[in-house]
């Protein structure tokens, strides 16, 4: 069976995380990524090593299902190898500070004369104006996004997620313009830019929070647990920030990641208030509908909370989504790991890899019916220079002359 994306070969010219992540799901999806490394290699090879002398995970958990070659893109002859990659090409994706790639010689105008069908990405952490040259990192996306402002306890200090948005989360919108671009040249024959900022994805991922700034200007938002409210939106903890209360409960026996976060819909109230052994709730006017306990949101959730506390999450959970109750038990990453239902559904699977054995990572999370994902091992350093090299017509003496003098 073919796949979505076979037939397009992409000169992944990334590193770290925001580009290897797009990347990594354009391989998943039948592309053809061959990963443009220095001779010494992506950074992170070397990054976070838990095992001494191998490829680190931080590595192979970002570069499944791609070839390596090097390339000494510093070297004239380097860039004379470039030139060709880049004319059989189909993708070019780089996340580089900005005009790195103009230093070297390869502007946007150049590319095009190189390869008019060539699709130039470029993942950066700003887009043009005052921050432009700032240099970008995954927290400080978040906090020039608006994710750290909106997160944490409305009186503590902001918080970082742990999901990476901002360099997974760019990627991920990278992918869709690439996808746009690939679909457009079908139509034009032409390639075209795509560019991405962190700082604008994470933005775009928060914006219920500037709905919520807009809202702001008619009143306090009833639905935040907050008791006050200034001129922006404030942290509210667990707080669902929707349409539907929500908030994560203690249960037992009281681990740090023994709790459940559940959502109160107007339905679900009465079955709630019969689960938690308090039947009288569900028609009492100061608990029967959605504005009475709108605002004593926290007394509530303290209510569920005392019989939460008295079971695990599990059980929490089955007694909860018998009544069709919205809910969910925090899973720690030891959990998740080891799920089973994730395992079965290929969403965490076991690569074996030639140096450090088998190791666990996140399969691919977009399934398509006429193009399942295997996903495969990432690549040793320069692994496929000679099979990528040949391919441009390089004899086994210009190999073993370029990696003489260093070029590969």
């Amino acid at each position: 069976m073919s796949r979505a994306l076979e037939g397009v070969r992409v000169l992944d010219m990334t590193h770290v995380q925001s580009g290897p992540s797009c990347t990594q799901i354009l391989g998943w999806l039948g592309a053809d990524v061959v990963k443009l490394e220095s001779p010494s290699g992506d950074i992170t090879r070397r990054q976070l090593r838990d095992v001494p002398g191998v490829d680190s995970l931080y590595f192979t958990m970002l570069n499944c299902n791609k070839r390596s070659i090097t390339l000494n893109m510093k070297s004239e002859p380097g860039k004379e190898l470039f030139t060709r990659l880049v004319s059989e090409s189909d993708v070019l994706v780089e996340n580089f500070g900005p005009g790195a790639v103009d230093r070297m010689g390869f502007t946007w105008e150049r590319l095009q004369e190189l390869n008019p069908r060539l699709i130039y990405a470029s993942i950066k952490g700003f887009g043009p104006g005052r921050y432009a040259d700032f240099k970008a990192y995954e927290v400080v996306a978040q906090a020039m996004g608006g994710s750290m402002s909106t997160t944490g306890f409305e009186d503590g200090p902001p918080l970082a997620t742990g999901a990476q948005i901002g360099d997974s989360g760019t990627g991920v919108h990278t992918v869709a313009g690439i996808l746009a671009a690939l679909y457009q040249r079908e139509h034009t024959g032409r390639g075209q830019r795509v560019q991405v900022a962190m700082q604008h994805a994470v933005l775009n991922l928060c914006r219920v929070k500037l709905r919520d700034q807009q809202r702001l200007s008619h009143g306090p938002l009833n639905e935040y647990p907050n008791r006050t409210f200034g001129e922006e939106v404030p942290r509210s903890g667990n707080a669902s920030g929707g349409g539907q209360p929500g908030w994560a409960v203690r249960c037992a026996p009281g681990g740090p990641n023994d709790y459940i976060y559940v959502i109160v819909q107007p339905p679900g109230w009465q079955p709630i208030a019969r689960i938690i052994g308090r039947p009288e709730l569900a028609d009492d006017p100061e608990w029967a509908t959605p504005e009475a306990r709108l605002a004593k949101l926290d007394k509530m959730f303290q209510l569920i909370e005392e019989w939460t506390s008295l079971h695990s999450k599990w059980a929490v959970l089955d007694a909860l989504n018998a009544e069709n109750i919205p809910c969910g038990p925090i899973l720690s990453t030891k959990e998740l790991i080891e799920d089973e239902t994730l395992r079965s559904q290929g969403v965490i699977v076991e690569v074996d890899h030639p140096e450090r054995g088998t190791f666990a990572t996140v399969g691919s999370p977009i399934q398509l019916s006429d193009s399942p994902v295997t996903v495969t091992t990432p690549p040793l350093l320069g692994e496929h220079n000679d099979e990528v090299y040949t391919g441009l017509g390089l004899s086994a003496d210009s190999l073993a002359e370029l990696r003489r003098n260093g070029v590969i």
